[in-house]
């Protein structure tokens, strides 16, 4: 545990060290690359989680996110189940859910635009779209995976259909559902951002755009520092959820 610790910590104090030879040495006469190094990098964060419309930028960005995402979840699960349940209706909706699976989000921005307008209402529709299709897959994937042995035994024993799908369903499901709703997290937070700079005036990737045009650079580079970082805590968020889940669902098989 302490090596793996210590080992982390010197990865990423080497990373800051490459970052500041980059940005403040070679690059020290570059008027922009030298203006994201790391001391003035941080300086900007510090500075940015002190004004109001930063935060609330994040907290924007957070809104829309977590509605793409809740979205997704609420399609994507009875779909996947649909799947995965009868394999007749995947062999036969198979080359349109590829197709459409394999469609950028962003491809569909201007449409987006044109029917919801610049604001929430289309990010959180892009963010949806690219949250929706794993979640589709790992569900599909969880239901074809379950054994149906564990329900036939349960009804022998006289359990009603929800006491079967309390027993042996939902956990057996639980683990390819969460599993599935982290990957969307993923794909959706990096949705997020571009999705910002098709015209709303607020939200992190509006951020980015304004610390450009008013030529701030470690505005821009704090930004983008305070993307990944927030990035990586909804990530390690949602694992210790579906480390959790997976920790229990074992214990009730074991």
């Amino acid at each position: 545990m302490i090596t793996r610790i210590a080992t982390r910590a010197g990865v990423i104090v080497a990373a800051i060290v490459l970052w500041w030879l980059v940005a403040d040495v070679v690059f020290a006469a570059n008027p922009v690359v030298s203006k994201m190094g790391p001391v003035s990098t941080f300086t900007g964060l510090v500075r940015l989680l002190g004004e109001a419309t930063f935060l609330d930028a994040i907290a924007v960005s957070l809104y829309r996110l977590l509605a793409g995402l809740g979205l997704g979840v609420l399609i994507g699960i009875p779909l996947g189940a649909l799947f995965g349940s009868r394999g007749i209706v995947e062999q036969a909706t198979d080359p349109i859910v590829q197709l459409l699976r394999m469609t950028s989000p962003l491809a569909w921005a201007p449409l987006a635009l044109v029917l919801l307008g610049t604001g929430s209402a289309s990010v959180i529709a892009l963010i949806s779209l690219a949250a929706v299709w794993p979640i589709v897959l790992g569900v599909s994937a969880g239901v074809r995976a379950l054994d149906p042995g564990f329900a036939a035994v349960a009804r022998s024993l006289g359990a009603t259909r929800w006491e079967t799908a309390r027993s042996t369903t939902i956990p057996a499901l639980a683990p390819p559902v969460t599993g599935a709703i982290r990957v969307a997290l993923g794909i959706s937070w990096v949705v997020l951002v571009p999705a910002e700079m098709l015209g709303v005036t607020n939200g992190l990737g509006y951020a980015v755009l304004n610390s450009r045009d008013n030529v701030d650079y470690s505005a821009l580079a704090a930004t983008m520092l305070a993307i990944g970082l927030l990035g990586f805590l909804l990530d390690r968020v949602f694992r210790g959820l579906h480390n959790l889940v997976l920790s229990r669902t074992g214990r009730q098989h074991s």
